[in-house]
């Protein structure tokens, strides 16, 4: 099933670990990854200090775009739960200077409330 949401667009969560060691590079000194979910071969992590979304391009998925939001330029966000009828659910994540939302969506069987706790914990300081 994690392939089948993989490909209808759905979130699923990794180990967080797993994460970290794979983006040693990206991430700032004393910095660790809290949780993280992918999107077929794209991720977005929530780190101690920011979420940073990752974007695997071209065919081998060798080129990658890194887009760091620190929390304090989170205005808002939204989450849309998922319905009867409604597999997924949704969240909609407002940046400083940006017009449109950042939109992930989660399958339901990911707990979006916890996606939601941990992004109100950060931006919410």
């Amino acid at each position: 099933m994690g392939l089948f949401n993989g490909m209808l667009g759905n979130a699923s969560k990794v180990d967080p670990a797993k994460i970290e060691s794979e983006f040693a590079q990206v991430l700032a000194a004393g910095e660790t990854v809290q949780h993280a979910y992918q999107l077929i071969r794209d991720y977005f992590v929530f780190t101690d200090k920011r979420l940073v979304l990752v974007n695997k391009q071209g065919m081998t998925g060798s080129k990658m775009e890194y887009h760091s939001i620190p929390y304090r330029s989170i205005t808002h966000f939204s989450v849309e739960t998922a319905g009867t009828f409604d597999l997924d659910a949704e969240l909609k994540i407002w940046i400083s200077g940006m017009p449109m939302p950042v939109q992930k969506r989660f399958s339901r069987g990911l707990n979006v409330y916890e996606v939601q706790s941990v992004l109100a914990g950060y931006v919410l300081r």
